[in-house]
């Protein structure tokens, strides 16, 4: 594997990794907080699986970054991190963050079928792992969103205020990254035009029998290193106990 290629696979396998352990934090602020109880143990059951995915892409990665998932994960700074902004914007309300995880679901579920037929086989075989879990994810944040949207007249309202903040910042996901073309050549990597429509022919139809309306809205292209305050804040949460104790072995 040449050089181009390794910095190609390594941006992308961290971008992943941060998509998935930020998104995961974000989850874990409900416990204890989620409508009901039974939701309150579902979405701490999120959270988890999106962190371990994460420590999955980050040592996929590790060879090429030289640092292990916790150095990753509690020890960079958020202009080191390649998450989407979509994943660090504050939980607001229960629609907010079912909505904003059903689309990353959707992403996310698209992206690790292809990956699965990935010519780098360590890739291939981890996404295989992950999507077996993705598709619970995937279901369990689908009826949320036909169960709000179809729900009463106030519950409506808040999904269709949280797709017409969110929608923006979900097309974000399928903005190339500089490197891009290296892992399509290579077929590590799917097209994101290809991607995005396999994406939105699920979403798209799920949101309109949901009495859902999708705006017609410019997308936030936002580089991935381009971040919103909310991320530094975020850090400082997630973060506090690891750099405290930076000797101690988890």
């Amino acid at each position: 594997m040449n050089k181009k290629l390794q910095q190609a696979l390594m941006d992308r396998l961290v971008a992943m990794a941060d998509d998935e352990v930020i998104l995961g934090h974000r989850d874990s602020e409900w416990t204890g907080h989620a409508p009901i109880l039974e939701e309150d143990i579902a979405i701490a059951n999120l959270a988890q699986d999106e962190i371990g995915h994460a420590i999955i892409w980050y040592e996929l990665a590790e060879p090429f970054t030289g640092n292990d998932a916790d150095s990753m994960a509690y020890f960079r700074d958020a202009r080191q991190f390649r998450n989407v902004q979509m994943v660090e914007l504050p939980n607001h309300d229960w629609a907010f963050t079912m909505l904003r995880h059903y689309l990353y679901d959707a992403y996310e579920l698209a992206l690790l079928t292809r990956l699965v037929e990935s010519k780098f086989e360590a890739l291939a075989k981890a996404a295989e792992k992950v999507r077996n879990e993705e598709v619970y994810h995937f279901r369990h944040t689908s009826d949320w969103v036909e169960r709000l949207g179809l729900g009463t007249e106030e519950s409506n309202t808040r999904m269709q205020r949280a797709l017409d903040h969110l929608w923006p910042y979900a097309l974000q996901l399928f903005r190339p990254m500089p490197l891009d073309d290296t892992l399509i050549e290579a077929d590590y990597f799917p097209e994101l035009g290809e991607l995005r429509s396999a994406w939105e022919q699920v979403v798209i139809p799920h949101l309109e029998k949901s009495d859902l309306k999708v705006p017609d809205a410019e997308p936030i292209y936002a580089h991935r290193h381009h971040h919103t305050e909310h991320l530094v804040d975020l850090l400082a949460d997630m973060q506090m106990v690891a750099r405290s104790l930076p000797d101690a072995v988890w």
